[in-house]
């Protein structure tokens, strides 16, 4: 890797700056599953961890970025993490009321989480928390990633992706793709792994896509 690393050094500036326009796009496809929620009239069949986890995440990013010294990184999660803020927000809002005690226990988690995390970096040797804070949000990453397919059995049952954030993990997809060649420019483990594997586990939720379609299969009335 150290090899191509090399030689696509001169680029190292036009591809960190994509990845990140890409990133901030990609931020946006979240109004897609805003507006399936509002149209819906409620939050009911869609999971506040995309956004809740997705803010704790942004702001590890954001922590990684700085430890790196990347602006490319640190710019593009600082985006994040503001447009994350509206969409938690806004899935509150279409909450009803009775549910709002689980998604303050899943902020309230993400907040603990993410401020231990912050913690940790501020106590560990300056010569290893680079690596090792980037291998804890490179597992934190997958299990956020890899989150929708806890649902696989339900998929399969009902034969349909509904529910499933499509626009979401397309563009999470692409932004991947990019940040997996940045890290491969940065000569970085962690971020070709983070990359690679986010790259992976969307493409097997895109798979879902191309099999069931994204609305609800039609109940089958039984002759009396």
């Amino acid at each position: 890797m150290e090899a191509l690393s090399e030689s696509l050094q001169p680029y190292k500036e036009i591809v960190g700056t994509g990845a990140a326009v890409l990133t901030v796009g990609q931020m946006f496809s979240g109004c897609f599953v805003c507006n399936d929620i509002r149209k819906k009239g409620t939050t009911d069949g869609f999971s506040p961890m995309p956004f809740v986890g997705g803010c704790g995440l942004t702001i590890l990013f954001l922590q990684h970025g700085m430890l790196m010294g990347d602006s490319a990184m640190t710019n593009a999660n600082m985006v994040g993490l503001a447009i994350s803020l509206v969409y938690a927000t806004f899935f509150l809002l279409y909450t009803p009321t009775g549910e709002r005690a689980s998604f303050w226990r899943q902020v309230g988690w993400t907040a603990l989480f993410t401020i231990t995390l912050l913690g940790y970096v501020k106590i560990e040797n300056p010569s290893v928390v680079e690596d090792r804070f980037g291998m804890i949000i490179t597992v934190l990453m997958l299990c956020l990633i890899g989150q929708p397919l806890i649902g696989l059995p339900d998929i399969i049952r009902r034969k349909s992706t509904e529910g499933l954030p499509f626009a979401m993990i397309l563009s999470g997809t692409i932004v991947g793709l990019s940040w997996l060649l940045y890290g491969v420019i940065l000569n970085n483990v962690f971020v070709v792994l983070q990359n690679l594997a986010a790259v992976t586990l969307s493409g097997i939720q895109l798979a879902l896509f191309a099999i069931y379609p994204s609305t609800s299969a039609p109940t089958v009335k039984k002759r009396d």
